[in-house]
């Protein structure tokens, strides 16, 4: 059960952080957010824990939803063009970590006199296995550029104040399965049995959603806030 609660826990700290970033450092805050998101989703997805009932599932799920909140909250305040600006952003900041730390490992590290040796663990996080890599960034880049045209269509199909949750979560909810399905086929089809990627992908997107869902009082705490640098 430790799991369990910790990761609700998990959750509120990292939309809590999400809300400080926006806070202190207004659009910018965001952009810097989903930089960081989309490093740190991708170093977590290497730890596996098991939830109650057996579930197991990725640490990374919860950093990678706080970038659907990034970009929806973006198109919200500020329109489709901004949310594409930090969609190209995550991209970028995605595949320049990739490079740089793949050719960071090529290095050959000192033995002595340093008792502590690092290769192993670096290359355990940043070590690429060719399918994985190539389904997450695939599925970033189709999933985030249609969670922001489907929440620009909600926008205006629903443009009440009160009807954001049905932008948020309708856009996450389509572009979310999207994403599931891209990274799981392209990392894991072939590689298990139908059942047991059946599970996994199950388990993935049901997994976001929930953390969608738990996002939606932040993006209305975020929509909020207002920064005079932004009222000229």
């Amino acid at each position: 059960m430790f799991n369990l609660w910790f990761g609700a826990l998990f959750m509120i700290i990292h939309f809590t952080l999400f809300l400080i970033s926006y806070r202190m450092f207004g659009r910018i805050g965001i952009y810097a957010w989903i930089g960081m998101a989309t490093v740190l989703a991708n170093i977590q997805v290497v730890k596996t824990v098991e939830l109650p009932l057996g579930i197991i599932i990725t640490l990374g799920n919860t950093m990678y939803g706080t970038i659907y909140l990034a970009s929806d909250l973006l198109n919200e305040k500020y329109g489709e063009k901004a949310a594409k600006k930090a969609v190209w952003f995550g991209f970028f900041t995605l595949v320049a970590t990739t490079v740089i730390m793949q050719m960071a490992l090529l290095f050959e590290p000192v033995q002595e006199p340093f008792p502590l040796e690092v290769q192993g663990s670096l290359e355990t996080l940043f070590g690429l296995l060719p399918r994985i890599a190539l389904g997450s960034l695939c599925a970033y880049f189709v999933s985030q550029f249609l969670d922001v045209k489907i929440y620009s269509v909600l926008k205006r199909m629903f443009p009440a104040p009160n009807k954001l949750w049905i932008r948020n979560n309708g856009s996450t909810l389509v572009s979310q399965l999207v994403d599931t399905l891209i990274f799981c086929t392209i990392a894991f089809a072939g590689e298990y049995e139908s059942d047991v990627w059946l599970s996994i992908f199950l388990s993935t997107y049901i997994i976001k959603f929930i953390v969608s869902l738990v996002s939606t009082p932040f993006l209305y705490a975020a929509r909020s806030f207002t920064f005079k640098e932004e009222s000229h």
